[in-house]
């Protein structure tokens, strides 16, 4: 690893100063982090860094402790919203100031940026306590009294805190080996094999599918067709979701409507681990059994793979999807929040 010059004792770093080799352990430890923790193959994504650090074009921030880099948080900002794309402090030097001072950081850069007016970020990796959650997207006031008193440190020193709200969220998983076991449920509908030409009709479905939840409060890209589609590219062609698999992907639709109405999407994290990106269902044809068959097939698709394992992630305020997955074998791997400032809110 590159050696920082002697004056980064404790300080922060423009990630376009820095190369790969700088962020070497860093990335290593970050690596071996999601591995252990949630069985996810974080290689891909570490990659990704490295390449954009070597172009000198990742936007964020490093933290040298020591002559070390402690921790680093790289960002996006674009069409008025900035997302904080990782965060990650390697254990040895972690602590509330830190994570602050680096979120501080990449906060104040990215309100600097002309037409930002909201932040959106979903930090697995943002402390090492899992606080067992009981209320769905309260204010840090009402929320914290239930944490850890790290994390309600975390939480009351939050920056620009009058713009900022927290929403619980899970991270669950579960074995495939029973999957077989699902029974066939018949819905009325016809199902059939994710293709690209598909793309139009799933943004359709997941805006009027979240219109009014609280899924889009946290993400504002299911708010519109057009923020879906960029979401829909985004699973497809990036590795931030693990690497897409169409074999585990499919739509519903209804043949006398001619309209699609439900889609589960899926990707492998790991060799033998697959994960559920996305899965919605219209308004109009829920609490028929669409959601239970689709994930079915998704699952049943991935334990053909190989796949030992399967996780997803919910908003624990969804109550009806987490009963589904709950009656389908997922459990709690890891506890973690969605984190949104929004101007003027």
């Amino acid at each position: 690893m590159a050696a920082l010059p002697e004056r980064y004792t404790e300080s922060l770093i423009d990630l376009r100063d820095l190369d790969g080799s700088h962020l070497a352990k860093l990335l290593e430890e970050e690596t071996a982090a999601w591995r252990t923790e949630l069985d996810w193959d974080f290689r891909a994504s570490a990659d990704l860094v490295r390449r954009f650090l070597q172009l000198r074009s990742l936007n964020g921030f490093a933290l040298a402790v020591g002559g070390e880099i402690a921790g680093y948080s790289y960002y996006v900002a674009e069409e008025g919203k900035g997302l904080i794309g990782d965060f990650f402090l390697r254990p040895v030097f972690r602590s509330v100031e830190r994570q602050l001072r680096l979120l501080q950081a990449s906060l104040d850069a990215i309100w600097r940026t002309p037409g930002i007016r909201r932040v959106e970020a979903q930090l697995m990796m943002l402390t090492a306590y899992q606080p067992r959650w009981s209320a769905a997207g309260t204010s840090e006031e009402t929320l914290a009294p239930r944490l850890p008193v790290e994390l309600q440190q975390l939480l009351r020193a939050m920056p620009y805190g009058r713009w900022f709200q927290t929403f619980p969220r899970l991270f669950l998983e579960a074995p495939l080996a029973g999957v077989r076991g699902f029974p066939l449920r018949e819905t009325g509908v016809a199902f059939g094999p994710w293709t690209e030409s598909w793309q139009d009709e799933a943004a359709s479905l997941i805006a009027n599918a979240y219109r009014g939840h609280i899924d889009s409060q946290i993400n504002d890209q299911y708010r519109s067709p057009a923020g879906a589609r960029r979401f829909l590219v985004n699973i497809v062609q990036y590795p931030g979701c693990g690497a897409f698999f169409a074999p585990g992907s499919f739509v519903s639709w209804d043949r006398n409507q001619r309209a699609m109405c439900g889609v589960s999407l899926a990707s492998l994290v790991a060799p033998e681990v697959g994960h559920i990106t996305q899965i919605c269902v219209a308004p109009e044809y829920q609490n028929r059994g669409l959601g239970y068959e689709l994930l079915r097939r998704s699952l049943a698709a991935l334990a053909a793979q190989g796949c030992r394992s399967v996780s997803l992630t919910v908003t624990t305020a969804n109550e009806s999807a987490l009963r589904l997955y709950q009656q389908m074998g997922f459990r709690t791997r890891r506890e973690f929040s969605a984190y949104v400032w929004e101007m003027g809110s």
